[in-house]
């Protein structure tokens, strides 16, 4: 029979392929695991007044003396 030529090189092949592919699948579940958890935050999704200033005045949507006025408001 054909299949007697392969002994345990077969078996080998075989497991060597499931491991390839079981690392395929690892690394995809991995890298949508690590996408999904960069589009949340890990402040329970609401952001402190102070970060929302500092992000507006990053951004350019407020002056310098804005900024430290509200700054100071909120301290």
């Amino acid at each position: 029979m054909m299949w007697s030529n392969w002994g345990w090189g077969g078996g080998l092949m075989m497991l060597i392929g499931l491991v390839f592919w079981g690392v395929i699948i690892a690394l995809i579940v991995w890298a949508v695991t690590r996408i999904i958890r960069r589009g949340t935050s890990t402040g329970g999704g609401k952001a402190s007044p102070l970060d929302i200033a500092r992000e507006r005045y990053a951004k350019g949507e407020i002056t310098k003396e804005q900024y430290e006025q509200l700054k100071k408001d909120l301290s």
